[in-house]
């Protein structure tokens, strides 16, 4: 039987490959890199130029508080079950009672604020009266010691007093709602911002994530770093701050026999407050200073004068604190913080430390400095 005749060759013609229409990688990973810049970028001038910074804090503020609080509580569940490590259930539970403790503890504060602060409320109308009384004898004894010309410009008594304050007040009315409104609105985003936080700190964790997702999340690791360094200095500057309040509370007024109520409440409100730059410092001024005004028009003088000082050496020393945490020079965020205030006001002053120490991190991250 004859074998079989050979089969004819196969040939394979290769078509060639069309050219790629996408990207290098390099350059591919280069515009991911460069669109995270510019959106972290774009968010932050976002928050400043619609208000929002009071928000952006508390949400750095809940999330660390929240894995703070998470760890402590952890670390009590595993003693108290002799494990070297928590369940995952203990860990969720120490999750859960972390967030809830931070998004309720501002409620509670303000109830409690609310409480001590009925006493001053039933009590300020008799502090007005006082107050126009003593404004009365001493605009009546400027009358008696001015020239007659000079003293004709001054009011004649306590109800002409209150008719100027009441018209300026009219007069300012809107401004007056405004800044209310500003107000009620900040303490409003603040408080959303807690939440946020908080409930970021427990989410879930998400194993799958994109390239530009990744880039963000390396932007939003520098951007709470650099919030953590600058928490920890503005905690010794609240320290110091605090420490010569209650110098001047506890020592300097009682040399003058003057001695302000809830002094302990106000020192540790001090504290607080001291915690916020600047904008912290500003509003314990105008509470120490209402304090004293309803002891005295002196104690309230005394007052504003030394908080006044304090404030003023804030600028340095806040400087000095946070440049020496954040390896910055004193020079840099003195010059920062003035040109933050000069563009966008106290909020600037506020954010000028933070935004500053973030943009260091980054150009350090990418070799530039």
């Amino acid at each position: 039987m004859a074998p079989p005749p050979p089969s004819a060759p196969v040939v394979v013609h290769h078509t060639p490959e069309p050219a790629p229409t996408t990207l290098p990688p390099r350059a591919s990973t280069r515009g991911i890199v460069v669109a995270s810049y510019l959106l972290v970028a774009a968010t932050l001038l976002l928050v400043m130029w619609r208000g929002l910074l009071p928000g952006l804090l508390c949400v750095c503020l809940g999330f660390l508080l929240t894995r703070a609080l998470t760890r402590w509580f952890a670390q009590g569940l595993s003693r108290l079950r002799r494990r070297g490590h928590p369940s995952v259930s203990g860990l969720r539970a120490a999750q859960i009672a972390a967030a809830g403790l931070v998004m309720l503890l501002p409620l509670a504060l303000l109830a409690v604020g609310l409480t001590h602060s009925r006493g001053y409320l039933v009590t300020a109308p008799q502090q007005y009266q006082e107050l126009m009384n003593y404004m009365a004898r001493t605009v009546l004894e400027l009358r008696l010691k001015l020239p007659v010309d000079m003293a004709s410009h001054l009011p004649e008594g306590a109800a002409e007093i209150q008719r100027i304050i009441a018209s300026y007040l009219g007069a300012k009315a809107g401004a007056l709602a405004m800044a209310g409104r500003a107000w009620l609105a900040g303490v409003l985003f603040a408080y959303v911002g807690l939440l946020i936080g908080a409930l970021a700190a427990v989410r879930p964790a998400v194993l799958a994530r994109g390239p530009l997702a990744q880039q963000l999340r390396l932007r939003i690791s520098l951007f709470g770093e650099a919030f953590r360094q600058i928490v920890a200095a503005q905690f010794w500057i609240a320290a110091f701050n605090t420490v010569l309040t209650a110098l001047f509370l506890l020592f300097v007024l009682p040399l003058w026999g003057l001695e302000l109520p809830y002094t302990p409440v106000l020192i540790t409100f001090t504290f607080v407050a001291g915690l916020v730059p600047i904008v912290g410092n500003l509003i314990c001024n105008v509470v120490i200073t209402i304090v004293g005004l309803s002891v005295s028009p002196l104690a309230a003088a005394a007052c504003l004068g030394f908080l006044i000082l304090i404030h003023k050496a804030e600028y340095v020393i806040n400087a000095k604190v946070v440049g020496r945490r954040t390896q910055m020079g004193v020079w840099e965020l003195l010059s920062v913080m003035f040109v933050a205030e000069a563009v966008f006001g106290p909020a600037g002053l506020v954010a000028a430390p933070l935004f500053y120490a973030y943009l260091k991190k980054e150009l350090v991250a990418a070799r530039l400095v």
